[in-house]
């Protein structure tokens, strides 16, 4: 071994399974669920509470259990191993978990949280036709969530990403009746879909280079937030560009801030957990974990310094002009995580270990403070009328700076605000509409081939109708976009 990791926890002992039961009691408690609802059991929504509370409560004590081991032991990171996936032409996908100082941080916070969500969620969704699926997707978002965090190669980071986005995912599609929460589960799944392609290339580039993926091998020497890189630039720069894809999709930053907003359509509980706790900060823990790939390459870092300024600006403005307490505090999200970003950039191009450590508090701190505030949204207006309330004397402050401003600037700026600086039309051309040509026609060329082989002719009814990739926008896009 070498020093990175100072303690091996061997297979044998007890931490192992402790650690192992973190991502697997929820996961287990979700496949469960599954099945018995597979088998046409009619589970009554306490036993649901029942086994999913346990799924969350589990990995929760798992979480403590493990740090208290970290901080007894004191050791600069912990891995635990137990098999790998399988072998193929020499590559082994190793399964193993790693417990540092930045892991354990983010796996207290999503034990924490989830377990507070998942309380709330009791009575928020008591008697909805959903409770069942919502609970499932909540145990699957929690493995998936403490396998990112905890996970110590890429490979295996993958996997917990695809669990959070597939989970996050459905849960904005949850009310499947109304069209809102359809069309913003849609514009997640393609913005998903496209930026997570960077993670995937980023480990096969890692591959290449260091025959692994690894953190290991990525980064030999130091633990976390002093750990370096043996590899020099050229190999570095096209692996922290790829990853910072996949951070731009999942954390909601420029450009692809639009679809934070849309996704609370989905239940207010869903919304605090991952678009104000955890989800949406699991691509800024990505760039501390991959922080040895950035620093050497200031190509890299100054991009994540870059994407944070534009998202801080371009959110900040968006959200003033909101009138919706949901849509406010998703822009909020995104400009503080924005702020995540300028730091981290600041911390990669200076080598700073303490600016990391504070990114990771900052992170902590909102998502706490994120949480109670979606939670509290419904309730947003009475709180507000309490506010006025007691302090009945307050007089207005200063004006605001934007009163410097020509009436031209500020109605302009204004405009671009309320649009969203066009970016959502602008990805729905150029990103979202050539994705869904794509599949309609792969469709269109699946069902042909299959008429042709089969020798029946398509009725009028299946056979498909010519279209663009224009044609697959929604007529509100296709105006703005020509409009500006």
């Amino acid at each position: 071994m070498n020093g990175l990791f100072e303690t091996q926890v061997e297979s044998a002992t007890w931490v192992h399974w402790v650690a192992i039961a973190i991502p697997m009691a929820p996961l287990l408690c979700a496949l469960l669920l599954g099945a018995l609802w597979m088998l046409g059991r009619e589970l009554e929504e306490r036993e649901v509470v029942l086994i999913a509370s346990l799924g969350v409560g589990v990995s929760l004590v798992a979480s403590f259990a493990t740090t208290l081991v970290f901080i007894a032991r004191d050791a600069l990171a912990l891995e635990v191993e137990f098999g790998n996936l399988g072998e193929i032409e020499g590559y082994t996908f190793g399964l193993s978990l790693l417990v540092d100082r930045l892991s354990i941080a983010m796996v207290l916070t999503t034990g924490i949280v989830t377990a507070l969500v998942t309380r709330f969620s009791i009575r928020y969704l008591h008697r909805d036709p959903g409770f069942l699926r919502f609970f499932v997707l909540l145990c699957v978002f929690d493995a998936g969530m403490q396998l990112l965090v905890l996970a110590s190669s890429y490979d295996l980071l993958f996997i917990g990403w695809e669990m959070v986005g597939l989970s996050s995912f459905m849960l904005v599609t949850f009310f499947q009746l109304r069209d809102g929460p359809v069309r913003g589960g849609l514009r997640a799944f393609v913005t998903y879909r496209v930026t997570d392609v960077g993670l995937l290339v980023a480990g096969v580039l890692l591959h290449q280079a260091t025959g692994s993926s690894s953190l290991e091998d990525a980064f030999g020497s130091g633990a976390w937030p002093h750990a370096s890189t043996h590899l020099d630039a050229a190999a570095t720069t096209p692996i922290a560009l790829a990853i910072l894809l996949s951070v731009i999709g999942k954390s909601a930053l420029f450009p692809a801030s639009g679809w934070l907003p849309r996704a609370m359509e989905g239940p207010t509980p869903s919304s605090a957990l991952f678009y104000g706790a955890l989800s949406v900060h699991a691509g800024i823990y990505l760039l501390l974990r991959s922080a040895p790939l950035f620093e050497s390459t200031p190509i890299g870092a100054s991009a994540v310094l870059v994407i944070g300024a534009l998202t801080v600006l371009t959110s900040t403005l968006a959200g003033r002009v909101q009138s919706d307490v949901k849509s406010a505090l998703a822009y909020a999200t995104s400009s503080q995580v924005g702020l995540m970003a300028i730091v981290v950039g600041l911390a990669t191009l200076t080598g700073s270990g303490a600016l990391a450590m504070v990114v990771v508090a900052y992170m902590v701190a909102h998502a706490f403070l994120r949480t109670l505030q979606l939670l509290r949204a419904p309730s947003a207006l009475r709180d507000a009328q309490e506010m006025a309330a007691a302090l009945p004397d307050v007089r207005p402050g200063p004006r605001p700076v934007s009163y410097v401003l020509s009436d031209r600037t500020r109605a302009a700026l204004y405009r671009l605000a309320h649009h969203r600086f066009f970016l959502d039309e602008m990805l729905d051309r150029f990103v979202v509409a050539p994705v869904i040509w794509l599949a309609k026609t792969a469709d269109s060329l699946e069902r042909r081939w299959v008429a042709t082989l089969s020798g029946f002719p398509l009725s009028e009814q299946e056979r498909p109708t010519p279209h663009t990739p224009e044609a697959s926008l929604p007529r509100e896009s296709r105006e703005k976009v020509g409009h500006a």
